[in-house]
């Protein structure tokens, strides 16, 4: 996974796995947008191998990670919106999808191309701006 926060509030996310990758750089790298306090959008164009296992170090950290920042990831990150242009794989995707919800407490939503995909994001930026008003 690697994390592009150059166009904040987009936050574009890599979720590829290039072995020896940094992952903490990455927590770091979202624990600052965290601590912007605005809301923002996660985006990414790969979604991770079907075949990918992640490490019991991994999971752990992930899972700790996750639950010492639940609070901030609920009110900051808006959605994971997922570009995926085959039909029957973005299909696939909505099972995954409540998985992911659950676990890590905002939507995935599902995008046939970037361009959708930022117009998604920049409708739900445009809601939650007017909802806090």
């Amino acid at each position: 996974m690697s994390v592009n926060s150059s166009d904040f509030p987009f936050v574009w996310m890599n979720l590829t796995q290039e072995s020896g990758h940094d992952h903490q750089k990455d927590f770091d790298e979202l624990e600052a947008n965290l601590r912007r306090g605005e809301p923002f959008v996660l985006l990414t164009d790969t979604a991770p191998a079907e075949d990918h296992e992640h490490s019991p170090e991994d999971k752990k950290r992930t899972a700790l990670w996750m639950k010492k920042h639940k609070i901030e990831l609920r009110k900051s990150i808006l959605a994971m919106i997922l570009v995926e242009p085959h039909s029957a794989k973005r299909l696939g995707y909505k099972a995954f999808a409540v998985v992911f919800a659950k676990f890590w407490g905002y939507p995935m939503l599902l995008a046939a191309s970037r361009e959708q995909a930022m117009e998604m994001a920049k409708e739900l930026l445009l809601k939650d701006g007017n909802s806090s008003h």
